[in-house]
């Protein structure tokens, strides 16, 4: 048996592009005492991909040089000699981009048990993406029914949830997104109150008018000038959860932007920084709501997935590009 593996084969500076990746083929070795063999089914595309390719301070170390690609990715046991995990089983973790996994469990995140939703929703709304939604806005921005919540890459995995959690819990919603496309998924497919087109407006003003009483939270995926704009805007009490830096391509030497140091003081605002691992002992109070808010239909998901290992090499500098149209995902079962 064969596993399919796309490795890192050179290291980029900023956005990893085709020319960073390489496919090989390994044989799948047999399995030990407490391990399982995972057939894999889809893998997961996502800003962070962009730091663990590069060598650079990061919260995790870069990815090894002939190595798989790290990612999250979803499949089923076919073969098992581990207590814990039975064939049939389907099972989510950072696996990475390869087709056949023999694992020890350390790299499975969980048991996927909402077989009633597509499986490539452990990937998105299910997995990385709803998770850090519903937590980067519950908790760190802590939102408030009533409240003004603008949102950069509205239309984003991360940020289309971010918008449609804070409707459910009786928020305003403002999106901030790039092209007419995407502004119209924001309003008519995820349901914001308002939407931006960074690419044509000039977003300051168009933040002022459509938050005519400032901005209560700010759910910041990307840094640079569109956040420069939100902060302009900020109410007293603002919070800002920084959860990406899509703006930023290179951080040597590191950006410089407008001092922020005054508007948060003035408005007596809080800015943190979110990472979802932070969160992970409680991911099962997310999933559950999450769940619900599916089966309820108070939330939509659009995916975008791309077929076979070939399709993941550009996937990356896809998502940077913004050509995607939903949560990007690669099918290789």
């Amino acid at each position: 048996m064969k596993n399919t593996q796309v490795i890192l084969a050179g290291r980029p500076v900023g956005v990893p592009g085709p020319e960073h990746f390489a496919i090989r083929e390994v044989d799948v070795p047999d399995l030990a005492e407490r391990q399982a063999l995972i057939r894999v089914s889809h893998w997961s595309v996502d800003p962070a991909m962009r730091g663990w390719a590069n060598d650079v301070p990061n919260y995790s170390p870069p990815v090894a040089l002939g190595d798989p690609m790290r990612s999250f990715a979803v499949g089923e046991v076919v073969a098992s000699r581990h207590p814990d995990y039975a064939e049939g089983d389907v099972v989510e973790g950072l696996m990475g981009w390869q087709t056949h996994v023999v694992s020890d469990g350390s790299n499975i995140g969980r048991k996927v048990t909402e077989t009633d939703l597509p499986r490539s929703y452990a990937l998105g709304i299910m997995g990385l993406n709803g998770t850090t939604a519903y937590f980067g806005l519950l908790e760190s921005c802590a939102a408030k029914p009533g409240e003004t919540v603008v949102v950069s890459t509205a239309a984003g995995a991360v940020g289309s949830a971010v918008g449609q959690i804070a409707r459910v819990i009786g928020c305003r919603t403002v999106g901030i997104a790039g092209g007419a496309e995407k502004v119209r998924q924001s309003r008519e497919e995820f349901g914001y109150d308002a939407a931006i087109d960074y690419k044509s407006d000039d977003v300051a003003s168009a933040v002022a008018t459509a938050c005519p009483d400032g901005v209560d939270c700010y759910f910041d995926n990307t840094c640079g000038p569109i956040s420069d704009a939100v902060m302009t805007r900020l109410a007293v009490g603002a919070r800002i959860t920084i959860c990406g830096t899509a703006a930023i391509t290179e951080w040597d030497p590191l950006p410089v932007g407008p001092r922020v140091h005054r508007q948060l003081l003035v408005a007596r605002a809080r800015m943190q920084g979110f990472l979802i691992f932070d969160y992970k002992d409680r991911l099962h109070e997310a999933r559950t709501a999450l769940a619900d808010w599916l089966r309820e239909g108070k939330i939509s998901v659009r995916e975008h997935i791309l077929d076979g290992p070939e399709a993941a090499l550009d996937s990356i500098g896809m998502l940077y590009r913004g050509e995607n149209t939903g949560k990007l995902i690669v099918k290789v079962e």
